[in-house]
């Protein structure tokens, strides 16, 4: 059995596994370096599969925005404990994977798991090793990334709440005055306000019948059929300002009228949102 200090601070170094969990290996494997990742990395994955079912709702959103608005990311990382969220290890572990997004651009979760993580494992096996080591359940829940399709296509990103609230927002302006300033002033609002859809014309069908039937149980029906219609259909545009991000009144409208879509056109007549998406820690 052959081992020195200095082989366990490598140890410790390739498996971000504690140091007398590396010099434990190290004595199993005999002194020999990759027998004792192999024991580390069984050891990490035991670990993750103890704790999988375990709730972890707190964690973080790694994050990242190209400064001329062309490419951003949102990754949202879960633990179980605030307290493990503000760990170098967990942190480190966040902003590496956001890295490996941003470098190789995986489809979905199963294509980011398998690929290289920066001290040579996949991204899975560094996932277990972490929650092997921290003991707690840690998940990578969701990514997006966007690049921007077209030259007049602008990405804004916006953080909150501690990187707790993230969004994106997706503006194309064929006049070029849309900025990425403009598309994080408007993920801003969705960050606060929340809409479901961009438009009215993305609600789909059976949310409109729904909220139909619910409007048409309030409506007084003594009243004539075309009056309720009438009523029901001013209920509709209510609940259209309510879900839809073009319709929402802009939250730095000072004079609490304009809404997101008329502030837009006020910086570019030729300005439209194409997309966003909002990402909450737990939600």
């Amino acid at each position: 059995m052959h081992f020195t200090a200095n082989d366990v601070k490598t140890l410790r170094e390739k498996t971000n596994a504690g140091m007398m969990d590396c010099k434990k290996a190290l004595e199993q494997s005999k002194g020999d370096m990759q027998g004792a990742i192999e024991i580390l990395r069984k050891r990490g994955l035991a670990v993750a599969q103890a704790k999988a079912g375990r709730t972890a709702s707190e964690g973080i959103l790694g994050f990242y925005c190209d400064p001329k608005g062309k490419e951003a990311l949102l990754a949202e990382v879960n633990c179980e404990t605030d307290f493990v969220v503000k760990t170098d290890d967990f942190q480190k572990f966040v902003a590496k994977v956001t890295d490996v997004i941003k470098q190789k651009a995986p489809k979905n979760l199963e294509q980011l798991f398998e690929l290289k993580y920066p001290s040579g494992e996949t991204v899975k096996e560094a996932l277990d090793a972490l929650i092997g080591k921290i003991g707690e359940n840690i998940q990578l829940r969701r990514f997006e990334h966007w690049k921007a399709g077209n030259p007049n296509e602008v990405i804004g990103l916006y953080i909150h709440a501690g990187s707790k609230i993230g969004v994106l927002v997706s503006l194309t302006d064929s006049g070029g005055k849309a900025t990425t300033e403009a598309a994080k002033e408007i993920a801003m609002h969705v960050a606060a306000m929340h809409p479901a859809y961009v438009r009215r014309d993305e609600v789909p069908e059976s949310i409109l019948q729904k909220e139909r039937e619910i409007q048409h149980a309030t409506v007084d029906t003594k009243k004539p059929a075309e009056i309720q219609n009438k009523i029901i259909e001013g209920k509709l545009g209510k609940f259209f300002s309510d879900v839809c991000l073009e319709e929402q009144i802009f939250v730095k409208d000072l004079e609490g009228k304009k809404s997101v879509k008329d502030w837009l056109k006020g910086i570019s007549p030729t300005a439209k949102i194409e997309k966003f998406v909002r990402l909450q820690v737990g939600g």
